[in-house]
């Protein structure tokens, strides 16, 4: 009995998930994405966990979104408790993307300052793109615990979270803008700059915060 042509073709997509080339791994997700198919979503969660190129992984998500987020989700939220990083990382990533509100009970305090920068990363937009009407102030305050938190990209990445969540961040900003940390005092003040005035730029704001904590001010008077 011959195998029917579409099945032999999707075979060989899901073998190709694996080859050495990323060439070919890419055109195999953009493959499995073109015809859903929710046999194939395990393996293409799992590859997320270990696939090395970025590129790879965008299709590899984009290919997630195709499916039935009813199946989709629950095996992405366990992703969310795996050791390997990449893995919280990417599965919160496709979240983010997908954005079933199913998923945000999983979105803890735990992911939204884990150790590791890019699952940190993930789960802010996660957050910021999975969080329920009423619940924004409490994830500000969670969220604001993270400020000072590494170098220029990562501070960035926190602050137009925070920023997408509107004027709910300006009592944990003000807050953070006494800190005794001098870095956390200039992250803060740098996004309520950037709050007011988003034409502004990060650069912009992250200078003239660093000029009002040298100063010893806080940063809200006019």
């Amino acid at each position: 009995m011959t195998m029917p042509e579409q099945d032999t073709d999707t075979m060989q997509a899901l073998r190709a998930l694996e080859d050495s080339r990323s060439s070919v791994r890419l055109r195999a997700a953009l493959a499995l994405g073109t015809t859903p198919d929710p046999g194939f979503i395990a393996t293409l969660v799992e590859r997320c966990a270990v696939e090395p190129e970025f590129s790879v992984r965008e299709i590899l998500t984009w290919a997630l979104t195709r499916h039935p987020a009813a199946i989709t989700v629950p095996q992405l939220l366990g992703e969310l408790r795996s050791e390997r990083a990449q893995a919280r990382s990417q599965a919160l990533h496709t979240l983010s993307k997908i954005r079933d509100r199913q998923a945000w009970p999983a979105i803890t305090r735990a992911l939204l300052s884990d150790a590791d920068d890019e699952v940190a990363r993930s789960a802010w937009r996660a957050a910021v793109a999975l969080v329920p009407d009423g619940e924004e102030p409490g994830l500000a305050a969670v969220l604001s615990t993270q400020l000072g938190r590494g170098e220029r990209e990562m501070q960035l990445s926190l602050s137009r979270a925070l920023i997408a969540l509107g004027e709910v961040i300006l009592p944990p900003l003000r807050t953070a803008m006494a800190d005794l940390d001098p870095r956390v005092r200039g992250h803060a003040i740098a996004t309520e700059r950037l709050l007011r005035d988003p034409d502004a730029g990060f650069e912009f704001a992250v200078e003239e915060a660093k000029r009002v904590v040298a100063l010893g001010r806080t940063g809200q008077e006019g």
